[in-house]
């Protein structure tokens, strides 16, 4: 039986945030094995300077990714999309083993099959050290803060 992940392509506005929220929040679940049941079999990745391809190597890189990035909170923000394909902001906050605070700001552009799982993913992402005191994500969204722009600074 094949995988579906609906909402599916074409988008409109409406399944592209819901698309968007879905992915928030199984990435706020910080579980490599589900967040990995969200692309094809054979998904291609960029995050960063590092290239994954295939579900195996994608809980690969996040089971290493939230073992260094700890108490992992994240925003997601549609920035557009057109036929299968969706481009978000995003922004996370974690801390490292040592205790200091990041805020990593990044876009990613994603492509999706027929059946609603993404095919492809493009990450480019920077961190910026921040103190405890300028924190501003605290765990997943709440739900009534779903689709509410989440500010730059």
């Amino acid at each position: 039986m094949p995988e579906d992940r609906p909402p599916y392509p074409p988008f409109t506005q409406e399944t592209a945030l819901r698309k968007v929220q879905a992915a928030e929040d199984a990435w706020n679940t910080r579980d490599p094995r589900r967040v990995a049941l969200a692309y094809t079999p054979d998904s291609t990745w960029r995050n960063r300077d590092t290239f994954v391809r295939g579900r195996d190597e994608i809980v690969t890189f996040l089971t290493k990714k939230w073992e260094r990035e700890l108490d992992y909170a994240l925003r997601k923000s549609l920035w557009g999309f057109h036929e299968d394909r969706i481009a978000v902001r995003f922004q996370y906050e974690w801390h490292d083993r040592e205790g200091q605070w990041w805020r990593s700001y990044g876009n990613e552009l994603w492509e999706f099959d027929e059946r609603g799982l993404m095919r492809r993913r493009e990450a480019s992402i920077n961190d910026v050290a921040i103190s405890r005191a300028d924190r501003r994500i605290y765990g997943p969204r709440p739900v009534d803060e779903h689709g509410v722009d989440f500010p730059l600074r």
